[in-house]
């Protein structure tokens, strides 16, 4: 997608500049489906939780040499991603949709889609819908970022509420961004629920705001506007690697020395009533292949979930950062079931 035939239509959040940067786009509405692009071909539009836009550029450039299908990118938050399927049910626009857990698992619940028909074969059970209907695209995890001058080797959870880093630190949103809710579902795993609202009332004093994207929290504490916000391993690799952020990725303490993170893969399926169902199945089949899966570890930051694909490279990695780090993997239908009750509480707690 470097060239103009292929396009990148309305990307709202984290590396948009990026991609601008490094390529000519002509820049589109989401046309949805076989709608006629630039070049008046066949079209497939993606609704993607952001961060894999750089990736995206790339791949989706190979797709359109091998298919002549173009791609247009719609990318947002992961429950704005959600929100816009449903508004657009009885005139559907995605033909694939990209996002994180929970939030892939409630537009299944809401029957937003169907079953993508693809071969997964190659990937474990944990990492797909038992149904068919959405398997990991990129394996990625929950981090925290500080500013350069913050010394973050140590930073333990209780040290995020020292007066120091009042109205210098923020975090996304939970229930608006995938990364917010699992700040607040890491907490409950680490603390139980009351533990984590206990922990979240307290960290409020020194939280700047709500805010519907992480993405955007990564310029300000690059620049020093924050000296501590939430993140994840693929989206801030990719802008230290790429754009020369020089924040630091960490994980808290808890109590003891213990490091946790929690497991975010960006999840893909087929939108229910898809445009062009079948040009979405052709997309899913090239970014779940193994040769395009061999390319998230070095162009994405990302893990692959096919058990054909090493995780290993040089210099720092995921899997480097990830070293002494206890990841945990949600039972992601419970999460989806509690959700709206866990939100109403902690918006409660905050105040909010």
């Amino acid at each position: 997608m470097r060239t103009s035939p292929t396009r990148l239509s309305r990307v709202l959040n984290r590396t948009a500049l990026l991609v601008a940067a490094a390529t000519t786009v002509a820049v589109t509405g989401a046309c949805g489906g076989t709608g006629a692009g630039g070049s008046g071909g066949e079209t497939v539009t993606v609704y993607s939780a952001d961060g894999l836009d750089g990736w995206y550029a790339t791949q989706f450039e190979k797709f359109e040499a091998e298919t002549g299908i173009a791609v247009d990118l719609v990318a947002a938050g992961s429950g704005e991603v959600v929100n816009r399927l449903e508004k657009e049910q009885s005139n559907p626009q995605a033909d694939v949709v990209v996002t994180l857990p929970p939030f892939i698992q409630k537009a299944d619940s809401a029957g937003l889609l169907e079953p993508h028909g693809v071969d997964t074969a190659a990937y474990p059970d944990t990492e797909k819908d038992p149904a068919g209907k959405y398997v990991s695209l990129a394996g990625n995890y929950l981090n925290f970022i500080a500013h350069s001058s913050v010394d973050a080797s140590a930073l333990t959870w209780d040290d995020l509420l020292k007066p120091e880093y009042r109205g210098k630190l923020q975090y996304s949103t939970p229930g608006q961004a995938g990364d917010g809710t699992a700040v607040l579902i890491l907490l409950q795993q680490l603390r139980g629920k009351q533990g984590a609202l206990d922990y979240l009332n307290a960290l409020q004093v020194n939280n700047v705001g709500p805010s519907s994207s992480t993405g955007k929290l990564q310029p300000k504490v690059d620049k020093g506007e924050l000296l501590i916000a939430n993140g994840d391993i693929q989206m801030n690799m990719e802008s230290i690697t790429a754009s020369g952020s020089t924040f630091d990725i960490f994980f808290p303490a808890s109590p003891g020395g213990a490091k946790h993170t929690v497991a975010l893969p960006y999840f893909m399926g087929l939108a229910k009533g898809a445009p062009n169902s079948e040009g979405g199945r052709k997309l899913i089949e090239f970014l779940l292949s193994k040769d395009v899966q061999q390319t998230l570890g070095p162009d994405a930051f990302a893990v692959s979930a096919r058990t054909d694909v090493s995780g290993t490279g040089s210099g720092t990695t995921p899997a480097s950062l990830l070293e002494g780090v206890e990841i945990v993997r949600p039972d992601w239908s419970r999460v989806l079931a509690e959700l709206d009750a866990d939100l109403a509480a902690y918006n409660q707690a905050i105040g909010g």
